[in-house]
């Protein structure tokens, strides 16, 4: 009788014991409710903020955004703790997408407007490399005889205008300005890199390589006018805007983040071949100046291979001037200018 009366007692303490413990569980989860009830606004606009700047932010993870990522899964080599490589489906299917598309160039949608938007568009930078040349009074002899950059004691500095950094996450400062000097008639760029763009094109010459600058200097007006119509263009291609932008901005560097309009990038093709495409690179034209563009301060701005980095299509026919110290740097080491800044 003793031992139903005990075991009838401990029946009872573990009931008491799960009902209280329930009862508290209860009156912790009624407070939550109670609070988020009362405070409910607040956190759905905090969160919805939150969310909207994790999906909309152009730096937030690529998982979050349908970003193409395309360039970088050939023949790329880079640190992928830094810069995490895209795999699995996602990667192939954005592969694929992206060889789907036919890249546009520059004459693909400036050819056949009659507007007024860009005003003498058809007679700028149309000179041959002997006007150029004809009067920048620089002996060829003293130009062959450059001397091999020592770069030992330099120490470079991030505020020399030679290498301020200009990309869509470093746009033009507002307060930035420079002097515009002449190379020749309508062609234009940063007044102080002409006497070593000029000394590079009369070595180009003794070699018989003939350059020809096809897109130095552009305004912003004329920058902006040249990526809306390549919007314009990608989307009568039946692309969203969101994805023509995208494809815009990876040949053509978003209005007000393109060194063409500080004066320091300039376009150059040869006289043999006038096409902005990667078969320039080949040509006898552009190997020389992937050789020798950084014995006079000029780098190959947006190199095969770093498009993981700049977010810019391999372009051999765009140089950015950045001194010599520092293109013999970028040469040597393999870098392109982002990488170059941060190793300052």
């Amino acid at each position: 009788m003793k031992g139903n009366t005990k075991e009838k007692r401990k029946k009872r303490k573990r009931f008491c014991l799960w009902k209280w413990s329930f009862g508290a569980v209860a009156a912790v989860y009624n407070g939550i409710f109670a609070y988020v009830a009362a405070h409910g606004k607040k956190y759905t606009c905090l969160l919805a903020a939150f969310l909207f700047f994790i999906l909309s932010s152009s730096f937030s993870f690529p998982v979050f955004q349908d970003r193409d990522l395309s360039y970088m899964m050939s023949d790329v080599e880079y640190d992928k703790n830094r810069y995490p490589e895209t795999t699995g489906q996602a990667a192939v299917a954005m592969t694929a997408q992206t060889a789907e598309v036919e890249l546009l160039d520059d004459a693909d949608v400036l050819d056949g407007y009659e507007d007024t938007e860009l005003e003498n568009m058809e007679n700028i930078d149309k000179y041959t490399l002997d006007e150029i040349l004809e009067d920048s009074g620089t002996a060829a002899e003293e130009i062959r005889e450059t001397e091999q950059t020592d770069t030992e004691d330099v120490v470079f500095d991030k505020d020399d205008w030679r290498l301020l950094l200009i990309n869509k996450q470093h746009p033009i400062p507002e307060d930035y300005t420079f002097e515009l000097g002449t190379i020749k008639g309508s062609m234009k760029c940063d007044a102080r890199i002409i006497d070593d763009l000029l000394a590079m094109l009369q070595a180009a010459k003794d070699d018989g390589i003939y350059l020809v600058i096809c897109s130095p200097y552009r305004d912003l007006n004329r920058q902006k006018v040249l990526f809306d119509r390549k919007v314009e263009a990608y989307m009568e291609k039946g692309m969203s805007y969101i994805d023509a932008y995208k494809y815009s901005s990876q040949a053509v560097t978003v209005p007000g983040a393109s060194e063409h309009q500080i004066g320091l990038a300039l376009d150059i093709v040869c006289n043999t071949y006038y096409s902005l495409n990667e078969g320039f690179g080949e040509t006898e034209a552009g190997r020389w100046l992937q050789e020798h563009s950084h014995e006079y301060g000029f780098t190959l701005r947006y190199p095969k291979g770093k498009e993981y980095i700049t977010s810019i299509e391999y372009e051999p026919w765009h140089f950015r001037y950045v001194g010599k110290e520092a293109a013999a740097v970028m040469k040597e080491k393999g870098i392109c200018l982002e990488e170059f800044i941060d190793s300052l």
